[in-house]
């Protein structure tokens, strides 16, 4: 009976280390673990506040964006009617970085992530200058329309590099999105889906064949601000880390 309680209590020593290193290796919500701040990785979004985040072109006012529980949300049209819309952007610019998030959206909601955003205003919205990583629910009417615009895709350019399946509404994704002169790389709960190097003339050429040659602006940039789309449907965000490179 002894030597079966000792190896018992040893048992449970052993568990309580591995839960232990699981835990720190595992950080909360919205907080980095300490492997990630030795890495360089920073939060852009704190759990609670907007901090580091205003409209495009518009500062910080009341708008759509809110935080509940945790989650950084856009409000769906049809609520809050009064309260200003727009694209959500970082108060600070990026170019080589890794970008790490994870979202979830509404049944056939639509929406976005867009990088090297330039804020000017005499371009109009953040689309009209920043690359696209599309987020998108696979009961919208695009899914099956347009392969170039499901999620993961550099949207309205190229079908998913392979194929990613999205989470059931409710769930989770985790996307990642890398930059490194300009070559960038999508990726969605861990399937490589896009790849682009934004400083060839290949990538000028595609611009042409597609509705964004009207805005002069668009795809040039390989810095500047990231950008969370205002939609129709509602569309929810947490931990957004970032690791600039």
């Amino acid at each position: 009976m002894h030597m079966r309680l000792l190896a018992l209590m040893a048992y449970a020593s052993i568990a309580s280390l591995i839960l232990t290193a699981f835990s720190e290796d595992v950080p909360a919500v919205n907080q980095l673990s300490a492997q990630e701040k030795k890495e360089g990785w920073k939060l852009l979004f704190d759990g609670k506040t907007l901090q580091g985040w205003h409209l495009y072109n518009q500062g910080n006012k009341p708008s759509v964006w809110r935080v509940d529980k945790g989650e950084l949300q856009c409000v769906p049209n049809g609520t809050g009617s009064t309260l200003e819309h727009g694209d959500l952007v970082t108060n600070q610019t990026y170019s080589n970085f890794d970008l790490k998030f994870e979202w979830k959206i509404s049944k056939a909601g639509n929406s976005g992530v867009f990088i090297n955003v330039v804020e000017r205003k005499d371009i109009p919205t953040a689309w009209a200058s920043g690359p696209e990583y599309q987020l998108l629910e696979p009961s919208h009417y695009d899914y099956n329309a347009d392969p170039k615009k499901r999620a993961g895709c550099l949207y309205g350019f190229a079908p998913q590099k392979n194929e990613a399946v999205t989470k059931p509404v409710g769930e989770w994704n985790q996307s990642e999105i890398k930059q490194k002169n300009g070559k960038i790389e999508f990726y969605l709960n861990g399937v490589l889906t896009a790849e682009q190097d934004l400083t060839t003339s290949e990538w000028k050429q595609k611009i042409k064949s597609t509705n964004f040659q009207h805005f002069p602006a668009f795809g040039k940039a390989t810095k500047g601000h990231l950008a969370l789309q205002d939609w129709m449907q509602g569309i929810s965000f947490r931990n957004l880390k970032l690791k600039e490179e």
